[in-house]
């Protein structure tokens, strides 16, 4: 690839794609490939964690967890936090005045229903903002709801134009947008924007059933309609959450609703620390949020919403940066020596939190990864016993169906050594 088709003239010309925490495709920044791209200068990161997060079935946030993690969540850089629907608890009530009163950077917000009620609980609690919610489908209004299309409309004109009139910020929350009649959807809102009020269009994938390329349609779409941001908030039942929001945002989106670990309802939200790292790393795309604070975020609502991570889950998994194919062990003994963690992967520990790279040993360990880990625990190793140990290393790992502690390849190679 020439530098003028990647679009970079003079200067480091891998700055885009190959830096000191991260190394991607170039492809990335070929001008082909970003053809049409609208991104903002920058992502607004709005976090729904302590609300559509804790909807996920099972999940229960007391009122000091909520504070804790709103707190977390302003410190790694979050614009705007959704911290909860005051009608659902007394507790939740407290908690969204104390993260109101804490005096963070973020601006917090709460979730409505568009009615007056909700809004006056949200003014009690001091936010913001408020983040109201209509069903914007036709089948939904009529089957879900049991209302008529003019129902849905008259709420949403009442209680945005009320919330609005005593000082909140309005985003406009259609539920069901993706699967709504075009004709249906946009009588909906012409009506909020023209007798109602709203600062911004959140449009949801509530049931996450678009793809990213009709994500962009739609969203570009929209944008030839309206002035207002517009707000992506995908759902991932097909787990195309991240892959979506990145699509609508792409498409002119300038917000985007995100939980920390992709919780939420179903299969969950986009997934905050997946979503920043791609838009910086593969589409150069700015947001506000600390990457080295995805890996202690992630593990604190881990440990809160009792949601255990797969080990392999990107960004913040707990064995990311862990390897046991030989041949990998290999690469890494190399690497590691040349100063050229990059080679091997696409962004160092690091950089969004974790420790280091670590090698274990196991059933498909070889003879570099026993020479590795011999070094690393300062255990003296013959050349001749290698083959020996690989062999032992294996049978045990078989036999306990997981990789070996250090302690126990410590005590094979006391036993196996001549």
């Amino acid at each position: 690839m020439s530098i003028k088709r990647a679009g970079l003239a003079g200067g480091d010309v891998t700055s885009r794609w190959k830096r000191d925490g991260f190394y991607v495709s170039p492809y990335n920044y070929d001008h082909e490939a970003r053809a049409g791209l609208n991104f903002p200068k920058k992502v607004t990161i709005h976090d729904v964690t302590l609300r559509d997060g804790e909807q996920q079935c099972g999940i229960v946030f007391r009122k000091g967890e909520k504070v804790r993690i709103a707190s977390a969540l302003d410190e790694a850089g979050v614009n705007r936090i959704e911290a909860g629907l005051p009608s659902v608890s007394k507790e939740d009530t407290e908690a969204l005045k104390e993260i109101a009163h804490l005096g963070l950077r973020a601006k917090v917000f709460a979730f409505a229903r568009c009615m007056k009620a909700d809004v006056d609980n949200a003014l009690s609690v001091d936010v913001d903002g408020l983040v109201m919610e209509i069903p914007s489908s036709d089948h939904l209004i009529k089957y879900g709801y049991g209302w008529g299309e003019s129902k849905a409309i008259d709420l949403a004109v009442e209680a945005t134009d009320y919330a609005h009139r005593h000082g909140l910020y309005v985003a406009f929350f259609t539920i069901d947008s993706t699967r709504a009649d075009f004709d249906v959807f946009w009588r909906l809102i012409s009506k909020v924007a023209n007798q109602g009020h709203m600062d911004s269009l959140a449009v949801a994938d509530t049931f996450g059933v678009m793809n990213p390329q009709a994500y962009s349609y739609f969203i570009s779409r929209i944008k030839k309609v309206t002035k207002k941001p517009i707000e992506i908030h995908a759902h991932n039942d097909f787990g195309l959450g991240v892959a979506n929001t990145l699509a609508g945002l792409a498409a002119g989106g300038e917000v985007a609703h995100v939980t920390v670990n992709g919780i939420g309802e179903r299969s969950g939200n986009t997934s905050l620390e997946e979503l920043v790292l791609a838009l910086k790393m593969l589409y150069g795309v700015q947001t506000d949020i600390k990457l080295d604070r995805m890996r202690s975020l992630s593990k604190l609502v881990e440990q809160l919403s009792g949601v255990r991570l797969t080990p392999q889950k990107p960004v913040v998994g707990d064995r990311l940066f862990e390897t046991e194919s030989g041949i990998i062990a290999g690469w890494w003994s190399r690497l590691e020596k040349l100063g050229m963690p990059l080679e091997m992967f696409p962004f160092l520990p690091e950089v969004v939190g974790h420790d280091k790279v670590h090698i274990a040993v196991g059933k498909k360990s070889g003879r570099d990864s026993i020479s590795y880990k011999a070094r690393e625990l300062g255990l003296k190793v013959n050349e001749g016993d290698i083959d020996r140990i690989v062999l032992t290393v294996k049978e045990e790992a078989i036999r306990k169906k997981r990789t070996l502690t250090d302690e126990e390849f410590a005590r094979i190679v006391a036993r196996m050594v001549r």
